[in-house]
């Protein structure tokens, strides 16, 4: 039951983490103009775009703490617990040291720009305050899979393969893959009673939760092939359901506040909200990892190369998009034109940092988290 992970590797996730860390990079280019908070803010906001993104915000990173989960397997595959520590502290640690203190404090002076006279008079304060800003995600992958260790000895072991044999038929039907979403739900709506806010602090146990749970799932799915097989092959009834979740989903985000409060209590309401938000989460993330082990699964050197920069372009990107469009939403353009030349400067500032100044250095790949040249790349976040 078990994956043999040995040349076993997964191009669709490779994929798939790809694409949540560009869809995470579109989502901080539009976070100015969604009307919400953010570091820089636009004048003016779009009440289409946040309609939008609201939806999105339900996937990525559920999903990219999935895939994550599924990294987590193939980098203890090849080592015992402590070498496993090391790799770790190498590829999470350090680029998160690295961050909060060289590339994170650029943001925190764009956002209180008027409070400096310079960024480099005011970077001893800010960086004393250690902020982690986007890097959390970083931070919560170092913690999580430290202290999951006992976790992920326990599933290797063959009284898990013993007990998932005798519970594989019946997650093989076509609600038994979608049927996880009841945890997800319980331990969300249990959580956010204690733990309302949306802070992405690790003491935050609601969403950590939230987050953990996808993790621990992308651990689960790896090491028991079966269950790709069930995504896989119930993938189009997965789709089905996402699309009635879809219409549930804004159905209730637009429904009138005045035509359900005189019924629902505000906390009912929210309950019912935080369970729409589960049922998007897991129904689309289900039907995306089933249809991508068709159409993703086979490799190129395009993906190979994209896989490679991915995770300094995610460390560097936040902090790109800050800088360029702390200027840009100054300017009269509409938001269109804004969010699109943010996107034009941006993007190639990302890529041409890490082509010509991390790619080619073994000591800036290694505090970007990267692995030697020579080192076999089989190995995911």
């Amino acid at each position: 039951m078990q994956t043999s992970l040995k040349n076993n590797r997964r191009y669709d996730i490779d994929f798939w983490r790809v694409a949540t860390i560009l869809a995470v990079y579109l989502h901080h280019i539009c976070m100015p103009f969604n009307g919400d908070t953010f570091h820089i803010m636009n004048s003016t906001s779009s009440a289409l775009l946040n309609h939008l993104m609201v939806f999105f915000e339900q996937l990525r990173l559920p999903l990219l703490f999935l895939i994550s989960g599924v990294g987590t397997v193939y980098a203890f595959g090849k080592r015992n617990w402590w070498q496993f520590i090391i790799e770790r502290t190498k590829r999470l640690y350090i680029p998160l040291l690295f961050g909060v203190l060289f590339i994170v404090p650029l943001q925190v002076y764009y956002e209180n720009i008027t409070s400096y006279t310079s960024f480099w008079s005011a970077y001893p304060k800010i960086v004393l305050q250690f902020k982690v800003n986007h890097l959390w995600f970083i931070e919560h992958l170092f913690i999580i899979s430290i202290i999951l260790i006992p976790l992920i000895l326990l599933l290797k072991s063959k009284w898990f393969s013993i007990y998932i044999q005798k519970l594989h038929r019946f997650f093989d039907s076509p609600l038994g893959i979608f049927s996880l979403v009841i945890p997800l739900s319980i331990i969300y709506l249990i959580s956010k009673s204690y733990y309302p806010e949306d802070s992405k602090s690790i003491s935050n146990l609601s969403v950590t939760l939230f987050f953990l749970y996808f993790y621990i799932v992308g651990i689960v799915f790896t090491l028991c092939n079966v269950f790709w097989d069930i995504i896989k092959k119930y993938r189009h009834f997965n789709g089905y359901i996402s699309m009635v979740v879809f219409i549930i989903f804004y159905t209730y985000y637009f429904i009138p506040r005045e035509w359900i409060s005189p019924y629902l209590s505000i906390e009912t309401r929210w309950q019912i909200w935080y369970l729409c938000c589960c049922l998007v989460s897991w129904s689309f993330i289900i039907t995306l990892l089933g249809y991508g082990q068709v159409w993703f699964n086979q490799s190129s050197a395009i993906l190979n190369k994209a896989n490679e920069a991915i995770y300094p372009f995610y460390i560097l990107h936040q902090t790109i998009i800050i800088a360029v469009g702390f200027y840009i939403i100054q300017t009269s353009f509409s938001i269109f034109i804004k969010i699109l030349l943010m996107i034009l400067i941006s993007f190639p500032i990302c890529i041409i940092l890490y082509r010509y100044l991390i790619y080619p250095f073994s000591w800036i790949r290694f505090l970007f988290g990267m692995k030697k040249k020579v080192e076999d790349k089989n190995l995911l976040l």
